[in-house]
């Protein structure tokens, strides 16, 4: 395949100071790979970026019925929140229907993402705690299905735990790999992350998109929850909420640490998984928005309405605008095996 470049170019003033290059894998739900840029089978871990797939247990496993799980919480353990009063109110009650405390969490705390919700803490005199991580719903539905399943839910961030294990079947099921083949490592929350290529995490998202659509239980809750409540799934002032919310539903995103975003669209059953190769995130809102874009799963309108994670403003010290992030996505389709002109044309 021919490595077509896109980017994520820094200006200061007119002048292209740093880029910040980036993989795509665009796959349906057949698992064809139907555009790409640069490296679509590039490895990497998968990160937050897992955690629809994670949360699907959650329903399949009866932890959402027995436990009586809200669409909202769902959505919580979907999300990489920012640690506001909300998310941590919705986090309690996830926690206080499955019987655990907050000191359960293997998670450690870190400061809010949210800027008033830090603010708050540092008036107060207080220091986080592990419902301010922003992956506590996933812990707490991790331990949700350990409790559904009749497992001891200590130590259930650990590999030899099987919630893991359940979890490792879960990501080999979407991604089509055989479990022994996705690289493991351990997550900036504690728990397990997996590693695969890019293509094989579009076709989860595809799979889960089509999945969805028609019904089935565990990925029609995960992609519902995520439509119905965005702002569970990051917070106000990030791409994933404000895409869901741009969209209305018509895809649905997840960020991953280390530059990883994916997203599924259930309307023409896609599955987008994006690298930024040197993992600095100031590029994945433009280069998420650059491949939607180019993609056309976006209008002009919805584009201009990003504006702001488009071309977000660089500033000096003293405040003032020196330079600007700009996105230069350009997506290879890829021809279908009958020879059909341009496989994008039916996305």
């Amino acid at each position: 395949m021919a490595d077509l470049e896109s980017v994520v170019e820094v200006m200061r003033g007119p002048v292209v100071e740093s880029r910040h290059r980036v993989h795509v894998a665009v796959v349906d739900a057949d698992g064809t790979l139907r555009a790409f840029c640069g490296d679509p089978d590039w490895v990497t871990f998968w990160r937050s970026a897992a955690k629809p797939i994670q949360a699907i247990p959650i329903v399949d496993d009866g932890a959402m019925d027995r436990f009586g799980i809200t669409p909202r919480e769902l959505a919580l353990a979907c999300g990489s929140h920012s640690g506001t009063a909300a998310h941590i109110k919705v986090a309690e009650s996830f926690l206080e229907k499955i019987g655990v405390t907050a000191e359960s969490l293997a998670c450690g705390p870190h400061l809010p993402y949210d800027e008033d919700a830090r603010r708050d803490l540092a008036e107060q005199g207080l220091e986080p705690v592990r419902l301010h991580n922003n992956c506590s719903g996933k812990h707490a539905g991790m331990m949700a299905v350990a409790r559904a399943r009749g497992w001891e839910p200590e130590g259930y961030e650990r590999v030899e735990h099987p919630v893991q294990a359940r979890l490792l079947t879960e990501v080999a099921r979407w991604t089509q790999m055989p479990a022994e083949a996705i690289g493991l490592g351990v997550d900036g929350c504690g728990v397990v992350c997996f590693a695969l290529p890019l293509r094989q995490m579009a076709l989860a998202y595809a799979g889960l998109a089509a999945a969805a659509r028609r019904g089935e239980p565990g990925p029609a809750a995960v992609v519902a929850a995520m439509a119905a409540h965005p702002e569970m799934v990051a917070g106000e002032g990030r791409i994933c909420t404000e895409l869901a919310r741009l969209t209305e539903g018509r895809v649905f995103a997840k960020t991953g640490a280390e530059g990883v975003y994916c997203v599924g669209v259930p309307g023409a059953e896609l599955g987008i998984a994006i690298k930024v190769e040197d993992g600095n995130v100031r590029a994945v809102a433009p280069a998420v928005s650059g491949v939607l874009r180019e993609l056309d799963l976006i209008s002009e309108d919805d584009f201009g309405a990003l504006h702001a994670y488009v071309f977000q403003e660089i500033a000096n010290t003293r405040g003032e605008v020196t330079g600007q992030l700009r996105p230069s996505i350009r997506l290879q389709a890829v021809e279908a095996q009958t020879g059909a002109p341009d496989a994008l044309d039916a996305a």
